[in-house]
């Protein structure tokens, strides 16, 4: 990484990446049993995520007791992984960063961007295997081989068996990866107080559920201290290798005010899904986050100038979000004042007229509903007129996931002209517009990281303090 003349760096301290062959191959278990163990020992310990995922961060942040990151090549851009993870990291002992799918996908086929690989290099992290070996004796080894050649620039410090079938089955395993060179630091059985309710891609956020991913953290650390040598997971991420970054500040990029504004974001179960930097640029710049929660508060909070509806899954709490009556009609007069309120997936659903029948705020002309496919992809995206988060022809990055619709599917105007899906996986259209700009609304369901585009934090607050001005 090239860094400015003058800039001021850190050194990074210990950290492991955790990564599998696969998606489903036990990843988040293990990192959220590790981040218990190591903070029941006292260690500072700091997570993240690579990738785009909201959920699983969830889980880290009750494991850790400190909010989980997303790193993504992709959304943030290659050179601003490192000063993400330094400022994430700050004042920890030890950053575990779990790892997204399987090691080197990324968006294409024969190139390393956006995965797991790429994060580690970037940030000059050991690599361990978490490897799901139920139904594998042998050709474990074939496999950690794979994997440990297969890029000679990410060495590979070592190899967790998961869902081993008992002693006999992990001497078979350890015995097999012996010739191979990479160490084994533990063999993990399976454990049926470790089932977890699967939504789409994930595990079911944290926070809708929270007593019970608190006993399913306390059985996964209870698991990885009676399995796995924590010592020699602390001595791996300790190796790393020496570094420095220009850590990211959230305050970088503020902008002349003449008052503090107030963002009411919104909370709760139906809405789990953000970015802590979008949170975090708001602050910067000078804003005082006020939360609430739709399905429960009946009013917003007193004073706000602008809403913040981010991410989640609002589909499973419709009925509550629809009884709430005096809210949504709060929300729709809020909107009708020409305020700023900007909305996420979750949000833009919950700004439409109604979601499969049930009445929701009505600030949009359009109608929400749940569809039987999952749309999930990266995007490139251009605003197609001003608004108050975008200017006409600014251009971000972002990702989709949604598993619900609305008819129609854009205003007139649109938010954002999406271009072609980035990832040959993707599940999504082509080329359309996306979104609606209504007055002060910008409603999508592009989820964007704003540390790559502060532009759109700082135009956020200065709507604000101009439509408070004027009213």
């Amino acid at each position: 990484m090239v860094l400015p003349s003058g800039a001021v760096t850190t050194k990074l301290g210990p950290r492991l990446v955790v990564a599998a062959p696969g998606s489903g191959s036990g990843k988040t278990t293990i990192v959220a049993g590790l981040l218990a163990a190591l903070h029941a020992r006292g260690v500072r310990t700091a997570p993240f995520k690579v990738g785009p995922d909201f959920i699983d961060p969830s889980h880290h942040s009750l494991a850790a007791g400190r909010p989980s990151r997303n790193l993504d090549a992709f959304l943030v851009g290659e050179d601003l992984v490192g000063g993400l993870f330094a400022h994430g990291a700050a004042g920890g002992d030890l950053a575990l960063i779990e790892g997204v799918m399987g090691m080197f996908d990324g968006v294409g086929p024969l190139a390393e961007r956006a995965s797991t690989a790429q994060v580690a290099k970037l940030l000059g992290a050991p690599v361990v295997l978490v490897l799901d070996a139920s139904a594998m004796a042998r050709s474990a080894a074939a496999v950690v081989h794979g994997f440990a050649t297969f890029d000679p620039a990410l060495p590979l410090a070592g190899v967790i068996l998961n869902r081993v079938g008992g002693p006999g089955h992990a001497r078979l395993l350890t015995d097999a990866l012996e010739p191979v060179g990479v160490p084994v630091l533990g063999s993990v059985g399976e454990d049926r107080r470790l089932a977890q309710e699967q939504r789409h891609l994930g595990l079911v956020p944290a926070a809708e559920d929270p007593a019970s991913a608190k006993r399913i953290i306390a059985a996964a650390q209870a698991l990885v201290e009676r399995e796995l040598e924590l010592e020699h997971v602390m001595a791996l991420a300790a190796a790393a290798p020496p570094m420095s970054v220009q850590p990211w500040r959230p305050d970088a990029h503020r902008g002349p005010t003449t008052r503090r504004i107030t963002v009411g974001v919104a909370r709760g179960a139906a809405f789990t899904f953000g970015y802590q930097e979008n949170l975090e640029l708001l602050v910067g710049g000078g804003a005082d986050l006020a939360p609430f929660d739709p399905v429960s508060d009946e009013g917003l909070p007193r004073g706000v100038d602008a809403l913040y509806l981010g991410g989640g899954f609002p589909e499973l709490y419709a009925d509550a979000l629809a009884a709430n009556s005096r809210l949504r009609h709060e929300v729709r007069s809020f909107a009708a004042t020409g305020r700023p309120v900007v909305a996420e997936c979750a949000g833009l659903t919950y700004l439409a007229h109604g979601l499969d029948g049930r009445p929701m705020c009505g600030v949009l002309d359009a109608q929400a509903h749940m569809t039987e496919h999952l749309a999930i992809g990266y995007r490139e995206a251009t605003a197609v007129r001003d608004s108050a988060l975008a200017p006409a022809g600014y251009r971000v990055r972002g990702q989709e996931f949604h598993r619900s619709g609305v008819s129609p599917p854009a205003g007139r105007p649109a938010a954002w002209m999406l271009a072609d899906p980035v990832d040959a996986r993707s599940s999504l259209p082509g080329e359309r517009a996306e979104g609606f700009v209504r007055g002060g609304v910008h409603a999508s369901y592009l989820h964007t990281h704003w540390a790559a585009f502060p532009e759109l934090a700082a135009r956020l607050l200065a709507s604000a303090a101009r439509d408070t001005s004027v009213g």
